[in-house]
């Protein structure tokens, strides 16, 4: 009874401090003499929090809301390996995938050797990973992101049961030569097994053997086998790691095999040194509860229902796709770990496009429009390899200039109240993500970063960040269409386009 009447003094604090600072303008916050505690940073990545509707009192309060939800516990808690995801009585265990104990594991080295045996085999000049969901938007975006450590075979992303994407890919790929890593947690994914038998039929068409172009990655083994997947070829990951926080385990062997096993072992140490970071760090210089408390600032009570993620590197573009499946399924939730309502939304909309793209398509909107969305602008210091030279450095100063200039021009606006369609109105909130350059390690420590930052914000919540029951219905309501079954529970509208789709 004390918790809660706790968790409602803080909750109505945290109420006044929203009205209050809703008076107050960015402007005038940011130039406060203690503004410049709110540059958190952990080694060379620095989060500057100045643009934030914030004082350090909200902060307080903010602090305090985590320690009453029990944060330190439910932290640990997950480290530990308990069953914390409690609708499937599963631990959570994709931070284990980092330690350096699993990189000296006879099951990693067994991974890297498969990795490098495929990029040392002249006769594998493409690979392509078959996924969807978290089985293919990490591995894409890291593939893309470190594209400059890319000297493997070609790597193809395959995800929509659309017969146009794989397809598509398939154009430029020679069958003799092409590996397929049928990648699913369950392996019973609809759209991932139909692009698998596509693919099988693909290869047979041109007398390739399939057994040996097809590998599995999977928590399910044996269903793999039932597939038909040789299990020298099989590599499995354990219940335990959700597809959305995969890409550090055998989910990620399509990235390991285009940038190399040194590569990817350098990105979990980076992902493990900001899980260190989390674990150690107080709380009030912990970037990633830093991060997971103010996006539960603009969520619960600044009412911000979108929250957008601008990175300022093209390799990076995926980002946002990413962080789109590991927020909003994890975080897009109703009710809380115990099954009960909830009393207000959970989870922001996550949508974004890497920089300087989008400030020629949705910037007007963010700086002129009636919403104020929060966003996080992420840019590093210098270019990425490959471009380290100085025309690469001219034009990726530019690059990070237009992140700052955004960044300002959001908070600070310029009022024009003679010529209405030229004012800016300003006070519009971001966080400028910076570090010193992007490489596997600092990758993997910046993905690791917004792991946190949606647990964190889960765990305020109290919600389960680690099921995802919301893509169950669809899915089988189309599998029982697909089989045949009864139109009963469907609409007339819906029966009326069936009637129309089985006359094409």
């Amino acid at each position: 009874m004390m918790a809660h009447h706790s968790n409602q003094q803080i909750h109505n604090a945290l109420q006044d401090a929203a009205r209050r600072l809703a008076d107050v303008n960015l402007r005038d916050l940011m130039t406060l003499p203690e503004r410049g505690d709110l540059v958190f940073g952990f080694e060379d990545l620095q989060v500057d929090c100045t643009r934030q509707p914030i004082d350090n009192d909200s902060l307080s309060l903010l602090l305090r809301l985590a320690d009453a939800r029990n944060l330190a516990d439910q932290l640990d808690e997950m480290f530990s390996g308990r069953p914390i995801n409690l609708s499937e009585n599963r631990p959570v265990t994709h931070c284990a995938l980092r330690q350096p104990e699993r990189l000296q594991s006879e099951t990693y080295k067994e991974l890297c050797a498969f990795a490098e045996n495929v990029r040392a085999n002249r006769n594998i000049t493409a690979v392509v990973n078959l996924g969807v969901g978290g089985s293919d938007l990490g591995p894409a975006m890291v593939t893309r992101a470190l594209a400059g450590y890319h000297d493997g075979p070609a790597c193809h992303f395959v995800s929509n049961i659309c017969p146009t994407d794989l397809h598509d890919a398939l154009t430029t790929c020679d069958p003799a030569k092409t590996m397929f890593i049928v990648t699913s947690k369950t392996f019973t994914t609809t759209e991932t097994l139909a692009n698998a038998t596509r693919a099988k039929a693909w290869l047979q068409a041109y007398g390739v053997d399939a057994g040996a172009a097809m590998v599995a990655v999977t928590a399910n083994a044996d269903r793999a086998r039932e597939w038909g997947i040789a299990p020298s070829q099989i590599f499995s990951f354990a219940d335990g790691v959700g597809g959305r926080y995969s890409l550090w385990s055998a989910v990620g062997l399509s990235t390991m095999i285009a940038i190399g096993s040194h590569a990817f072992s350098e990105m979990l140490t980076g992902a493990h040194a900001m899980d260190t970071h989390v674990r150690t760090a107080d709380f009030d210089r912990n970037v990633a509860v830093i991060m997971g408390l103010l996006r539960v600032w603009h969520r619960s009570y600044l009412n911000a229902q979108s929250y957008g993620l601008m990175p300022y590197d093209q390799r990076l573009g995926k980002m946002p796709s990413w962080a789109q499946q590991l927020e909003m399924e994890s975080n897009g939730k109703g009710v809380n770990r115990q099954g009960q309502p909830l009393d207000s939304p959970a989870a922001p909309l996550i949508w974004g496009a890497a920089g300087t793209n989008g400030q020629h398509s949705f910037f007007q909107w963010l700086h002129q429009g009636k919403d104020i969305v929060p966003i996080d602008i992420l840019i590093a210091l210098r270019p990425a390899k490959g471009l380290d030279n100085p025309d690469g450095q001219k034009y990726h100063r530019m690059l990070a200039i237009n992140a700052l200039a955004q960044a300002e021009a959001l908070a600070l606006g310029a009022s024009n109240p003679r010529t209405p369609h030229r004012n800016f109105p300003g006070n519009r909130p971001s966080i400028l993500v910076s570090w010193d350059k992007t490489t596997p390690y600092t990758l993997g420590r910046l993905l690791a970063l917004y792991e946190h930052i949606t647990v964190i914000s889960g765990f305020v919540w109290d919600v389960n960040s680690f099921d995802q029951w919301g893509v169950e219905l669809g899915k089988e309501m189309a599998n029982s269409l697909q089989s045949g079954g009864t139109l009963d529970q469907f609409s007339p509208a819906a029966k009326a386009f069936l009637r129309r789709l089985n006359r094409t």
